[in-house]
């Protein structure tokens, strides 16, 4: 069962997705906050009582600091709850999802899409496991925003200050660093085997020497490991276990 916080500084919209909230059999209990600050201090509260909350539906535009200002600070916690936006504007997606949000929810919230949401607040707080989607990276194309799943990605290349995300559907074009990449998907078996490459060690599918370099293939791809990280990435491929490895 889910414990959630509500954020919204227009009163019938609050009203509204508590009410929502409150119905999914899935949460628990509902608390809202008018603002920010008001979000902020209520999660500081829980904090010292020991209390849990696992995720915060939250407005995007609000007065003094808004939704992703707020994002910005629960990021920082140490166990911080999982984030869903729920705005009426849909230009700021990417910025959102580069948050590490969970979801992101258009105003009117209809009752079934809020229900995914909290679906995958459900599934985000536990780990994922084999076959599961995991993170998605937004990716504007066109106007178009399409979510590229973590286990689709075989390696990410650093393109200033861009990221390129290499798939079996193609490649496509992120505005983040390869450095808080890696921080974001370490845990899901993502390594640095060159300092401008991250490779996805489920999709590595042979190691080999080849006149003193090592190279990965890598999906479709062939990729030289640097020597720096040679050794590192000898050891984690050859003598530690990587569950659900490409077949």
């Amino acid at each position: 069962m889910l414990r959630v916080l509500a954020v919204d500084d227009e009163e019938p919209a609050l009203e509204e997705l508590a009410y929502l909230l409150r119905r999914d059999t899935r949460v628990e209990q509902v608390l809202t906050a008018s603002d920010a600050v008001a979000a902020l201090r209520d999660m500081m509260r829980m904090i010292g009582t020991g209390e849990r909350l696992d995720a915060i539906f939250l407005d995007v535009r609000m007065p003094g600091l808004d939704g992703l200002d707020l994002a910005r600070l629960v990021g920082g916690f140490p166990d911080p709850p999982k984030l869903v936006f729920v705005t009426a504007h849909d230009d700021r997606a990417v910025q959102a999802f580069e948050l590490a949000a969970v979801d992101y929810l258009l105003k009117p919230v209809r009752a079934e899409r809020l229900a995914e949401a909290v679906r995958r607040v459900q599934a985000a707080a536990e780990p994922a496991g084999e076959g599961e989607p995991g993170d998605v990276i937004p990716v504007e194309l066109g106007g178009r925003i399409r979510f590229v799943p973590q286990q689709a990605v075989w390696f990410a290349e650093a393109k200033g200050d861009y990221v390129r995300l290499h798939t079996v559907d193609g490649s496509y074009l992120v505005r983040m660093s390869l450095a808080a990449l890696e921080r974001r998907w370490a845990a899901a078996g993502f390594m640095r085997v060159h300092r401008s490459t991250l490779v996805s060690t489920r999709h590595v599918s042979e190691l080999r020497f080849d006149q003193g370099r090592v190279l990965l293939t890598v999906g479709t791809e062939t990729l030289t490991v640097s020597r720096r990280h040679s050794r590192q990435v000898r050891e984690q491929l050859v003598h530690q276990p990587r569950a659900g490895l490409a077949r």
